[in-house]
């Protein structure tokens, strides 16, 4: 049971599904009442289309992440050190936080609202008091991070590693989250796109011990072309 506010994800792209259906499925109507029943069909069709991608869009950012990264995290022990890249309101973070009560969780991110609706650190020390855990929050870039190196045992990211705008960008991030784990330790990354990129970093960097498998229906951001992907990675205990 949630206790916190955790917004919706990229929610112009959500209104702009719902917006799409209802305008689809009013051309329907228009057309039926003005007797063009191919186009009513089609109009209709497409609205209901349009509306079951918004359906899976919501279910994803309200119900389905929160379900998928539960599940990945109950690897945890319960003592490491764990780093979130671009945190946001705290999704992961406070889940991992519930299943760290030895170790400590620490997020990292510039609190952009683009990004995640009420995106801001105030509503994830929020968060953070209703769910009661404690956590570490930091104001910081992810291709620049201010860690000294191996400072964590776990690194995790949900669908924020693209919003980094160039492929420098998201190589040099995916490199600092490397630099921040303790050999032996984990990484995932889950995100809709770039995540091929990712694995080619790592695997520059020396990581062979690293896949990508696809998170399912629950991560679906309006349906199969809008699919997630974990990338999960343990750093080498000896490099080379």
């Amino acid at each position: 049971m949630r206790r916190g506010r955790y917004g919706f994800d990229a929610p112009m792209a959500l209104l702009g599904l719902v917006a799409g259906a209802v305008i689809l499925l009013v051309l329907a109507v228009t057309s039926f009442g003005q007797d063009v029943p191919a186009a009513g069909i089609a109009f209709l069709l497409g609205g209901l289309y349009t509306l079951a991608s918004a359906a899976s869009y919501l279910y994803t950012t309200r119900r389905g992440k929160f379900a998928v990264w539960a599940a990945e995290l109950e690897r945890l022990k319960g003592d490491e050190r764990l780093l979130d890249l671009g945190c946001g309101r705290g999704a992961v973070l406070l889940l991992a936080a519930r299943r760290l009560p030895e170790g400590r969780a620490t997020g990292v991110d510039l609190w952009r609202s683009r990004d995640q609706l009420g995106n801001d650190e105030s509503v994830t020390r929020a968060n953070a008091e209703a769910e009661g855990v404690s956590v570490d929050l930091v104001t910081g870039d992810m291709r620049e991070l201010t860690f000294d190196d191996e400072s964590f045992d776990v690194v995790v990211s949900s669908l924020a590693i693209h919003n980094i705008p160039d492929a420098a960008g998201r190589e040099k991030a995916v490199r600092e989250a490397h630099r921040v784990l303790r050999p032996g330790g984990l990484m995932l990354v889950a995100d809709f796109q770039h995540t091929p990129a990712y694995e080619d970093t790592l695997r520059e960097l020396g990581v062979v011990d690293v896949r990508r498998r696809d998170l399912g229906w629950r991560f679906w951001y309006g349906g199969p072309w809008f699919r997630t992907w974990m990338l999960e990675a343990r750093k080498p205990r000896t490099v080379g």
